[in-house]
C-alpha cells in the first residue's frame, strides 16, 4: 500500500523534472564555453574531444547533463513517455533564464510569454493526472525502426537544402534535438528490458551523433538558435512518439481536454521561448 495514490508516477515526473534543470543548465554551460574554443572539426575527432574534455568547466557541465540523462531514465520507468516528455518540455523556461545569465542581456517579453505559456501547461497537466489510465504498450520494432529511419533522414535534410534557410545554428540544433528524441523514444522501449535491450545500441549512436551535432551547433548560433531549438524538438517529438510508437492515449472526458491544453501549451511555450530574435538594422546615417 502507498501513501498516496499514483505514487510511482509522481515520482516519476519530479524526475523529469530534475532532468529538465540539468538538461537545460548543462546545455547553456556548454554553449558559453563552446562558442569561446577554436573551431572543431569532424576531420580531427581526437582534437576536438580533448580540446572539449580538458576544459574542466565543460567537463563539469557535461557530467551534469549525464546525471540527468540517468534522472530521465529512471523516469521512465515510473511515468508514460508522454507525460515525461511535456514535464521536461516545461523546463524550457529554465533555458531562458539560464540562457539569459549567461549573456547577461534580459529576456524579451516574448521568452516570459513562453514561460508563462510552460508553467500554465504544467498546471494543466497535474490536473489531468487524476485520471489513472496512463500505462504504455511495447513498441514494435517495425515502429521503432521506422522513428529511427525518419529522424536520420530529418538530419539530412536540415544540415542539407534546408539549412540556409534558417537562422545561423538554427539547422544544427533541430537535428540535434532529432536524434536526442530518436534516442529518447529508444530508450522506453530498451527500460522495458527482454530483447528490447538490443535497442540500446541505436539509441548510444542517436545520442552520440546528437553530441556531435549540438557541439558544432554550439559553435555557430546562438544558445536559443542551438539548445533551445534542440531542447524544443528533444521535448516535443517523443510525445508523438509516446502516441504512435507505444501507443499512449489520453484520458476522457475534461481531462482529456485538459491533458491536449497541456501539450499544447507547453508545445507554444517552447516554441515562444525558443525562436531566434530579430535583429533590428538601424537606418545608415544621412550625409550632411
Amino acid at each position: 500500500m502507498t501513501l498516496f495514490p499514483h505514487a510511482s508516477l509522481v515520482i516519476g515526473l519530479v524526475l523529469a523534472l530534475a532532468t529538465a534543470a540539468a538538461f537545460n543548465w548543462s546545455w547553456v554551460a556548454q554553449h558559453t564555453i563552446t562558442s569561446q574554443l577554436p573551431r572543431l572539426e569532424l576531420r580531427r575527432p581526437v582534437w576536438s574531444l580533448k580540446l572539449l574534455f580538458a576544459h574542466r568547466r565543460w567537463l563539469v557541465a557535461f557530467l551534469v547533463g549525464v546525471a540527468g540523462w540517468f534522472f530521465y531514465v529512471l523516469a521512465l520507468r515510473l511515468a508514460p513517455l508522454s507525460l515525461v516528455q511535456s514535464v521536461s518540455a516545461g523546463g524550457l523556461g529554465l533555458l531562458g533564464i539560464f540562457a539569459t545569465r549567461a549573456s547577461g542581456e534580459s529576456l524579451p517579453r516574448r521568452e516570459w510569454v513562453g514561460i508563462g505559456m510552460a508553467i500554465a501547461g504544467l498546471l494543466f497537466l497535474s490536473i489531468s493526472l487524476a485520471d489513472a489510465s496512463t500505462h504504455a504498450k511495447h513498441g514494435s520494432w517495425v515502429a521503432l525502426g521506422t522513428w529511427f529511419a525518419l529522424s536520420g533522414l530529418g538530419v539530412l535534410l536540415f544540415l542539407g537544402p534546408v539549412a540556409p534557410l534558417l537562422a545561423p545554428g538554427a539547422a544544427w540544433g533541430i537535428s540535434a534535438g532529432l536524434m536526442y528524441a530518436a534516442g529518447d523514444v529508444g530508450t522506453k522501449a530498451a527500460v522495458g528490458g527482454g530483447l528490447f535491450l538490443l535497442v540500446i545500441l541505436p539509441v548510444w549512436a542517436c545520442h552520440g551523433l546528437a553530441f556531435t551535432i549540438i557541439q558544432l551547433g554550439f559553435q555557430r548560433g546562438r544558445a536559443l538558435a542551438t539548445a533551445g531549438l534542440s531542447s524544443f524538438c528533444t521535448n516535443a517529438l517523443p510525445i508523438a512518439g509516446g502516441i504512435l510508437v507505444y501507443h499512449e492515449h489520453v484520458p476522457g472526458g475534461a481531462l482529456g481536454v485538459l491533458r491536449v491544453l497541456a501539450f499544447a501549451c507547453i508545445v507554444l511555450g517552447a516554441a515562444a521561448v525558443a525562436r531566434r530574435e530579430q535583429q533590428i538594422t538601424e537606418p545608415a546615417p544621412v550625409a550632411a
